[in-house]
């Protein structure tokens, strides 16, 4: 998918584009600051599952990046949305942090919601979500993200798990965060401009680039985070444009 010519939006990635951990990239502050006065519009998604928007707007604050609550998207949000629409009763499994944010699990739940629960993740809690799920439960998970990156390295994420329950218990489950095309759908709404007018930085081939493509969203991967060699030789997913990091990106993009 080609760059479009008359860009009005620009939608970001967080953990690996703008950041790794409590640190900003280099470069990322002042190229963040760089694009918002150029007069674009601008929504921040991500997938993480762990921290609640408020502590992730707070973070993101403390690591010099301006930009307000209102302008992060997160999966999370996007599940409990998904549920509050449907009048579901949820079983949540879900990171301690954010189950406040989610709300309390349903004494008769007909849906099992999935999340990352990092080190919170059980035998136990996986069999109690796996025998929902063959009572005829289904299953929404808010990401299948395979890794992402930690400050001391690659770490594990949530598609193991989704994976592992969709296989035990023979179903499929919906994805709400990307690479769902309803999850851009909805910051393209909020921000009033059409996939054409908009373009995607993200740092997963598959979830960010495939999936924003995939929305009509052209995409530009950088080789930051958890992209890894040859991931921008892909024969299947081919970026608008790849950059080295998001500063370079944001100079392609405006100068």
């Amino acid at each position: 998918m080609e760059m479009p010519n008359d860009v009005k939006a620009v939608l970001i990635d967080l953990a690996g584009v703008l950041h790794t951990g409590d640190e900003a990239l280099a470069g990322a502050v002042p190229a963040l600051k760089r694009l918002r006065g150029a007069g674009l519009v601008l929504r921040f998604l991500t997938n993480t599952t762990r921290t609640p928007g408020s502590v992730l707007f707070t973070k993101l604050c403390r690591m010099g990046f301006e930009l307000s609550a209102g302008e992060i998207q997160t999966a999370a949000l996007a599940a409990r949305t998904v549920v509050r629409e449907r009048g579901l009763r949820p079983h949540w499994m879900v990171h301690p942090n954010i189950a406040g944010e989610m709300g309390p699990d349903a004494a008769e739940p007909d849906v099992v919601v999935l999340g990352d629960m990092g080190e919170h993740f059980s035998y136990a809690g996986l069999n109690r979500a796996f025998r929902l799920l063959m009572q005829g439960c289904p299953l929404i998970a808010m990401a299948r993200n395979r890794y992402f990156m930690e400050s001391d390295g690659l770490a594990l994420d949530m598609g193991a798990f989704v994976a592992g329950l969709e296989y035990s218990a023979g179903v499929r489950a919906e994805i709400v965060g990307k690479p769902a095309p309803a999850f851009f759908a909805a910051a393209l709404a909020e921000l009033g401009v059409t996939a054409d007018q908009a373009v995607l930085i993200g740092d997963d081939l598959s979830d960010d680039i495939g999936g924003a493509q995939a929305a009509g969203i052209a995409g530009i991967l950088l080789r930051t985070g958890k992209f890894r060699p040859g991931d921008d030789a892909s024969p299947d997913i081919r970026p608008a444009l790849t950059a080295d990091d998001f500063a370079a990106a944001v100079d392609r993009l405006v100068g």
